[in-house]
């Protein structure tokens, strides 16, 4: 079944019965004249090419609805290499042909993992011939079908006409087999992958594992994975169920393959009979795609699916349950919502300072009410207790006075006047903006909803010196003495009254210039020229404080996205891309708690890097222009007791805006400080090469916040170690707190107090990654 519940329909096993008997013949024939004949036993027959009679199927209009499975007889990983050629060139000539007919997936049974004594020895040939078989198309996708979990006895030896019984005893290596793997399965399957580049046309076809980070096209399911229950019906357990419902979440949910549940009545000839997108045969004479249903039939039609199918005792029981498994899914959350068609979509770094936004692009951050009700309730909260407090104000009016920086298409000024209303509590309201097309805007709103009550100044916030007084009419809002004031004069003339002004300081600032690692679209520059406006004594800045927090993830399809940029944008695996991450997985996670069951995804340990804070106190005390006061460097260790690949760090942040009003985007806060909160997506930063991680280890991230004064970008490195002795079985939640690195006497230490330099517990380095630097694509300050 597709997403939608249509039929899917696979090749008949007769139509490869010929084909293998022929190809048996063949091999058993080489094999026995090499054995007599003076010849290079390994010198390989070519196999013909397909015939009439090897496949019924030709290019027609239902190819689209056909799914192609390669020969499950073939072996691809075969140590022979006689049975290897023969079963590469079978695949090639089957995929040649399914290309040319225009068949869309073909799946392709997975790599036999054990030969004897021999483990995985074959899985890199396998990859190679997959890798080849990519290139016989540009549309083909290949599904690699594996198991979930690998056991040897389903290597496919029972296969009617399985090559693998025919692989000579000389290459097979005799011993007893080694212990179950239960990760042999996704270690087979990066494998694969990482030969063949991550090509974006290679899928899965049926894991388990990891289940959001592999590219999964197609779940399958035998009658023995159902279990009968009380009515003899056929079920799932719960813990299938719940992998069923987290794959329909994704944003291209797998098909379902059923295997071996009997057949469906009606379809006893896919050639003449085709599947409807309800998921019922059409049952029109000679099934013509051309000949629509008339509206009383689409009517009676839709009548009938548009009920849920409650009874699995049908002719198709296993069918018809996984279609009511399908209508029972969680509706999506309002984030899943919001972000649907986003998910996995790398999206550049914004220039917030250097480059002015279009409308489109603020009205994306404006649909958050969660952002703005939480800047709403720190406003309010904030001039309730001012007012409470009995603080002097800076304003000659005696009215608190409240700049919004940075006031884009003003959704911030109406909240502030709105908490303003509600806490009963009058402010003098100044709202600054240097883009000159969303000043127009808000010159509209101050005239139409706000009745005038805001004063408006264009300009960038850093060159601006302030409130005044008498405040700028609303004649002189384009003149460029309200455009662009220098930031050395205290006293300006209005040219409109021909008065001197006088400036005074801001009681409350706000502004919501946090990117995804908060400080990345440059909150803390901007900010830098506005904290010596604030009242020196009782001066508030909405947000008081932001952190940036790190963790290490698997993210193979960013991977794969970032590696087919590189050709036209070289400086695409320097990016620190926002994306809302869907097919990733975590690689530092916690130990499980003793009750946790084992299918509830562990928390994942995600470490602080650094924190910036406004307030009066923290005026800059350096040399006028430098901006080394904002730099940054910090050195994480993350534990990593289960293999992995590595492919980037995921980063988040959480802010405090006011007392104990806090926004968060880190995953393990967000939900209790801002659920459903949707403006900013986690930041990427992309290693250049995948690191494997084995069992046991450690990742010690080095990542610094640089600047030249002209621009700022981020420099990051991620190193490797195997430390047997800090992951015994013993170890304890003692790991998930940040563990911040420093140096010490030549060697790097963290909060565990493992080190590795000297001592008799020294870590074995295991491999270190390229340097990562956005300079070239850095924010313009």
């Amino acid at each position: 079944m597709s997403p939608n519940g249509s039929y899917l329909f696979r090749l008949r096993p007769y139509d490869r019965l010929k084909t293998a008997i022929r190809v048996l013949a063949l091999l058993s024939s080489h094999l026995s004249e090499s054995k007599y004949e003076n010849c290079d036993e390994n010198l390989t027959p070519t196999i013909p090419a397909l015939s009439a009679t090897d496949t019924p199927w030709s290019p027609r209009e239902t190819i689209s609805q056909l799914v192609g499975i390669a020969s499950p007889w073939i072996d691809l990983s075969s140590p022979d290499p006689v049975v290897y050629d023969i079963s590469r060139q079978v695949l090639e000539l089957e995929i040649s042909y399914a290309a040319f007919s225009g068949l869309g997936n073909v799946v392709v049974p997975g790599p036999k993992l054990q030969y004897g004594s021999s483990h995985g020895q074959g899985i890199a040939q396998y990859a190679y011939a997959i890798q080849e078989a990519l290139t016989l198309s540009n549309y083909t996708q290949i599904l690699i079908h594996l198991p979930m979990m690998y056991y040897p006895d389903q290597d496919g030896e029972h296969v009617q006409g399985s090559l693998s019984p025919f692989a000579r005893p000389e290459y097979i290596e005799e011993g007893s087999r080694g212990k179950h793997d239960f990760l042999a399965t996704w270690d087979a399957w990066h494998i694969i992958r990482s030969i063949c580049n991550y090509n974006v046309r290679l899928f899965v076809g049926k894991n388990r594992f990891m289940y959001p980070l592999i590219s999964l096209s197609l779940l399958s399911l035998t009658a023995q994975t159902f279990l009968p229950n009380r009515d003899g019906c056929p079920v799932l357990t719960k813990d299938h169920q719940s992998l069923i419902h987290r794959y329909m979440r994704l944003r291209t949910p797998p098909w379902i393959l059923l295997c071996d549940v009997g057949p469906i009545p009606g379809l006893d000839n896919p050639e003449t009979e085709f599947a409807q997108p309800d998921g019922f045969i059409d049952k029109r004479p000679g099934g013509d795609p051309k000949l629509l249903p008339t509206p009383a039939e689409a009517s009676y039609n839709e009548h009938r699916t548009s009920k849920p199918a409650v009874n699995n005792k049908g002719p198709v029981p296993h069918l018809l349950y996984i279609r009511n498994l399908q209508q029972k899914s969680t509706p999506l959350t309002i984030l899943e919502q919001f972000g649907a068609g986003y998910e996995d979509r790398l999206q550049g770094p914004l220039q917030p300072l250097s480059d002015n936004l279009e409308s489109m692009t603020y009205e994306v951050f404006e649909k958050d009410p969660v952002k703005y009700d939480l800047y709403e309730a720190a406003i309010r909260r904030a001039l309730a207790d001012w007012t409470a407090a009995g603080k002097t104000v800076s304003s000659p009016s005696g009215n608190i006075v409240v700049a919004v920086v940075g006031a884009g298409r003003g959704p911030l000024v109406s909240r502030a006047l709105r908490a303003s209303e509600d806490a009963g509590v009058k402010i003098e309201l100044w709202a600054v903006e240097k883009n000159p097309n969303a000043f127009i805007l808000l010159q509209r709103h101050n005239e139409l909803e706000w009745n005038n009550q805001v004063h408006l100044v264009q300009c960038d916030m850093r060159s601006w010196t302030g409130p005044s007084h008498p405040p700028p009419h609303p004649d002189n809002y384009s003149h460029p003495l309200y455009r662009h004031q220098h930031p050395a004069s205290s006293l300006t003339t209005d040219h409109h009254t021909h008065q001197q002004k006088s400036h005074y300081r801001i009681d409350i600032l706000i502004s919501e210039l946090l990117g995804s690692f908060a400080d990345n679209e440059l909150s803390p520059e901007c900010l830098d020229g506005m904290i010596p406006l604030l009242n020196p004594t009782h001066g508030i800045s909405i947000p008081t404080s932001y952190t940036s927090y790190l963790t290490p993830v698997a993210a193979p399809r960013l991977h794969g996205d970032i590696a087919s940029r590189t050709a036209n944008d070289p400086t695409a695996p320097n990016t620190p891309y926002v994306v809302m991450l869907h097919r990733f997985d975590y690689l530092s996670t916690s130990p499980p708690l003793a009750d946790t069951h084992p299918s509830t995804p562990l928390d994942p340990i995600v470490q602080e890097a650094w924190s910036f804070s406004h307030a009066p106190s923290m005026i800059r005390n350096s040399t006028c222009g430098s901006n080394k006061h904002n730099m940054r460097s910090v050195r994480l260790a993350f534990p990593t007791p289960h293999r992995g690949c590595l492919h980037g760090l995921a980063g988040y942040f959480s802010a405090v805006l006011y007392a104990d009003i806090e926004l968060s985007t880190h995953p393990l806060t967000m939900k209790d400080k801002s659920p459903d909160m949707m403006s900013w997506f986690p930041i990427y930063f992309p290693l250049k090469t995948p690191m494997y991680i084995p069992d046991k280890s450690f990742l010690s991230v080095t990542l610094r916040r640089c600047t030249d004064n002209r621009k700022v970008w981020y420099e990051w490195m991620v190193e490797s170690f195997l430390e047997p002795a800090a992951f015994s079985s013993s170890t304890s939640s003692s790991s998930a707190h940040r563990s911040v690195s420093t140096i010490s006497g030549g060697e790097m230490r963290d909060s565990r107090g493992s080190g590795t330099g000297k001592g008799k517990d020294k870590s074995v380095r295991l491999g270190v990654s390229e340097l990562g630097s956005s300079k070239g694509s850095g924010c313009v300050m």
